[in-house]
């Protein structure tokens, strides 16, 4: 008996209809049938194969690695022989936050130190010149002997006034100039990430993003409303996540920060939304009428 139609004879001995496993499996019937005939050659991928199998195993009550192990000669293996198991789960961030924390705090004190160095000059600097000021203002100015000046008491209260009004002038401008030049460098916005779809990579259901302005942290977020198959990998192949994501899982975050690229290959699109750094990505196809859907996001920094 082959694997398809040990499959069928469990779940027609459960009374279990083809569309109500495809409810359970979030499969599509298509699939089912193709599984059941033996035609695996439709599905997918390999990897799918395997997946789709024990989900429908599962379903109808036998053990998945079981049948599998019974039948390997006839399911289609992957590359490495074995199904792809999780590789790389959710990288935490706390090791690096703790190093860049670190290194903080060990400049704060220097930083500290300079400042109140920096400070103390400033307000040194400021005291030396009122005193000079001061002395300007009240050292007679230099006589010749032959010479005599007759002082007038009204010029000099008029000159003085002038004097301390233009000196309040030249303070009130250059308080404004300061409060201006301030205002201009808190309206500077930072660069706000942006996610746009490449119209000349996408064909069909593979589609390619760029994730511009991302910054230095990348975070990249997925949430399931059902079971979908998903799997992760980074530029050089390297797998960051592979299985059956369900909604138990959800949200789940990845660490996609030293990434040039992320593939995303996706068995049940309409459950599943993906997000980096909280843009939403949206699916250039209906994820409902094409439920496997390939995406790859560049990444630029």
């Amino acid at each position: 008996m082959e694997i398809g139609a040990r499959l069928k004879e469990a779940r027609e001995e459960k009374n279990i209809s083809l569309d109500s496993l495809q409810e359970t499996t979030k499969i599509q019937k298509r699939y089912l049938v193709a599984i059941e005939e033996g035609n695996l050659q439709i599905l997918p991928g390999k990897f799918y194969a395997r997946a789709f199998i024990k989900e429908y195993a599962n379903a109808v009550g036998l053990d998945p690695n079981e049948l599998l192990e019974e039948y390997k000669e006839e399911v289609p293996k992957t590359e490495d022989e074995s199904e792809v198991q999780y590789s790389r789960m959710q990288r935490t961030k706390k090791e690096g936050s703790s190093e860049k924390n670190n290194s903080i705090l060990s400049f704060l004190p220097t930083i500290i130190v300079v400042l109140l160095v920096i400070g103390i000059f400033f307000a040194a600097w400021y005291f030396i010149q009122l005193t000079i000021s001061d002395d300007e203002t009240d050292s007679p100015e230099e006589q010749n002997d032959n010479e005599f000046i007759i002082n007038n008491p009204e010029e000099d209260t008029d000159d003085n006034g002038d004097a301390d009004q233009s000196e309040e002038d030249g303070t009130d401008e250059t308080d404004e100039e300061t409060d201006e030049e301030t205002d201009e460098e808190s309206n500077e916005e930072e660069p706000e990430t942006e996610l746009s779809i490449d119209d000349e990579e996408t064909s069909g259901t593979n589609s390619t993003f760029d994730l511009n302005d991302a910054g230095d942290e990348v975070a990249l977020t997925l949430e399931s409303s059902g079971n979908t198959w998903l799997d992760i990998e980074n530029a050089d192949g390297e797998s960051l996540y592979s299985g059956m994501f369900s909604e138990e899982e959800s949200p789940m975050d990845l660490d996609v920060s030293d990434e040039e690229s992320v593939y995303l290959n996706i068995g049940n699109a309409a459950d599943l939304s993906i997000s980096f750094n909280d843009v939403e990505l949206e699916y250039p196809i209906d994820p409902v009428q094409n439920v496997v859907q390939r995406i790859w996001v560049n990444i630029n920094n």
